[in-house]
């Protein structure tokens, strides 16, 4: 049979051809995945937050309410950005859900986990961040507190070429975190929530902190009320040791006998609440003193509104939301701890028990006292600062 064989010219230019048809699909092809993955990983800007715990819920107010308010500024202020909470201990239960508009997973780690568990934790978020990386752009990590969290943030974020900061909020900075050592972060890596950890890191670890960026309060959580200032003294946290409620009833019990009557309101729960109790029959209080138990945090805010003085009373403290909060709630705020540099406005810092009786007096005898509000620093501003540290 005859078979017809084109010439060899004919059969060359045809192969060039199909072979420039294919080269040219495959570029088009190429081009065109590689812009779909580009605009698709910039529609997936993805901050990572790594946190001890955080909210159960929408409806959970008490767990960390000022790192709360500080991730809906950061989605306030930043709606294209996806904002993925890692909460490695609580809630107790290993979930994923949404909490107002944000992502948050949570491991069960539970408090004081064994090494075996801490470890298998450990993996459990590197693999779970392995993962966020693969479908999503992750332009940063953030821990809050340096501890583990920052641990895993920092040499995750090594790994991968990702930009960790660590926010020192409060005990971090104690010379008994020994994460630190293990961790080695850089100064540049380090942000303080106030002056005062700043110094206070630099003492204990001989590492300079060269970010500040303070604590701030989400105003949008005040109700709009013109209340009587009917509460004298007010107080409000966890009822534990080291925020010192015994000196807060003892500065109490002094003052009754310089006022005729005071009206004083202490919120909170915790492992003390017995002893304080006690310590308020004692003191002959009970007609005067109420301890609430724990409380909303919305019903925090509403009562600071009616309050005049808010005690602070805690031996140690990052930059208390609860006297930001009283501050701009119109309270004059007493405590011992000074956590900027800069004077604030109605925040006075006392040494002493007897210091803080005396201010107190000063000021509930004053007439002239101002009770008006102020704001010192917006958790707005505080996300933004964040933010520009990750280039957006």
């Amino acid at each position: 049979m005859f078979r017809f064989s084109p010439p060899m010219a004919v059969r060359f230019r045809t192969k060039k051809k199909l072979k420039c048809i294919t080269s040219t699909f495959l570029f088009i092809l190429i081009t065109w995945s590689g812009l779909y993955l580009y605009f698709h990983m910039q529609a997936n800007k993805m901050l990572v937050i790594l946190s001890p715990g955080f909210a159960a819920d929408e409806a959970d107010s008490t767990c960390l309410p000022a790192h709360q308010s500080f991730v809906k500024a950061l989605k306030r202020n930043y709606p294209d950005v996806n904002f993925v909470i890692l909460a490695f201990q609580y809630p107790f239960r290993k979930s994923c859900y949404q909490w107002f508009g944000n992502e948050v997973i949570s491991f069960n780690g539970g408090n004081n986990p064994a090494k075996v568990k801490m470890l298998l934790l450990w993996v459990q978020v590197w693999v779970k961040m392995q993962a966020l990386k693969r479908r999503n752009k992750v332009i940063g990590l953030l821990s809050f507190w340096c501890t583990d969290c920052a641990l895993i943030g920092k040499y995750w974020g090594k790994m991968n070429r990702i930009p960790h900061y660590s926010w020192v909020t409060g005990q971090d900075a104690k010379k008994q975190n020994s994460f630190i050592r293990v961790i080695r972060p850089k100064t540049n890596e380090l942000v303080a929530m106030s002056d005062f950890l700043a110094a206070q890191f630099y003492i204990n670890h001989s590492i300079r902190i060269e970010h500040v960026i303070p604590n701030g309060i989400d105003i949008s959580l005040f109700g709009k009320y013109d209340m009587e200032k009917h509460i004298d003294i007010m107080g409000a946290g966890s009822l534990i040791s080291l925020k010192q409620y015994d000196i807060f009833i003892e500065v109490c019990a002094e003052l009754i006998h310089h006022f005729k009557q005071l009206n004083i309101i202490l919120c909170g729960a915790g492992p003390e609440e017995n002893k304080l109790q006690e310590m308020i029959k004692e003191s002959a209080l009970d007609d005067a003193m109420i301890l609430t138990g724990e409380k909303q945090h919305t019903d925090i805010l509403y009562l600071m509104q009616a309050a005049r003085i808010f005690l602070h009373t805690s031996s140690y403290e990052g930059f208390s939301t609860v006297c930001l909060e009283a501050l701009y709630a119109g309270c004059q705020v007493i405590s011992f701890i000074q956590p900027m540099k800069s004077d604030i406005l109605h925040w006075h810092i006392v040494k002493t028990k007897e210091e803080m009786i005396a201010k107190a007096i000063e000021l509930l005898q004053n007439q002239n006292t101002s009770y008006t509000s102020v704001l010192p620093y917006a958790m707005d501003e505080s996300a933004i600062q964040f933010m520009k540290l990750f280039g957006c």
